[in-house]
């Protein structure tokens, strides 16, 4: 996706090659794991200290619950795992529900033409709460209300949903786009 939208992708293993990024995706799967194995890896605390000294991010479904400052359960309750703590947002994992309630559907993104973006949940997280310097760029409509799913603050940009299952690389490009932006 990333080459998609006009941008070289590197995998980054070692923190050594955090220095040589221009701006890093922070990837779905599952958010202990990934930040059990920054930890391990010792990748949490250098990559925190790049992201919070400009280096500019994209986290996607688990990648944007890395970015956020505190993680609840399904049911609210707060759990302790590694994060990042880089955007002022606080993420209820699993939200919409199990795998079995996964879905896709249109997503309009606010600043972002053309129609809507085809969005896939799964297992997908939403916004619980956002700080006052974080934009709400998407929302979904649930059974308690209208929940955001996507959100930017400065050079951070976090989605709630996985954009690479779905061939359009509009959001990946808005990240390139960003990262251009800060570089000029």
């Amino acid at each position: 996706m990333l080459s998609l939208a006009g941008a070289r992708a590197v995998a980054v293993r070692h923190p050594e090659q955090l220095s040589e990024l221009d701006g890093i995706l922070l990837p779905g799967g599952e958010s202990t794991t990934i930040g059990t194995m920054l930890e391990r890896f010792d990748l949490l605390e250098p990559l925190r200290k790049r992201i919070v000294d400009g280096l500019p991010a994209l986290g996607t479904c688990a990648g944007a619950i890395l970015m956020s400052s505190q993680a609840l359960l399904a049911d609210g309750t707060p759990i302790e795992q590694p994060l990042l703590g880089v955007m002022d947002t606080v993420v209820r994992r699993n939200a919409f529900g199990r795998q079995v309630a996964s879905f896709e559907g249109p997503l309009t993104v606010a600043g972002m033409p053309g129609p809507p973006l085809h969005a896939v949940f799964i297992r997908a997280p939403w916004f619980e709460r956002i700080g006052p310097d974080v934009i709400p760029l998407a929302q979904v409509e649930t059974s308690l209300g209208a929940r955001v799913v996507v959100t930017r603050q400065g050079h951070l940009l976090a989605a709630a949903f996985h954009p690479e299952l779905t061939g359009d690389p509009r959001l990946h490009g808005l990240f390139v786009e960003m990262i251009r932006a800060r570089s000029s």
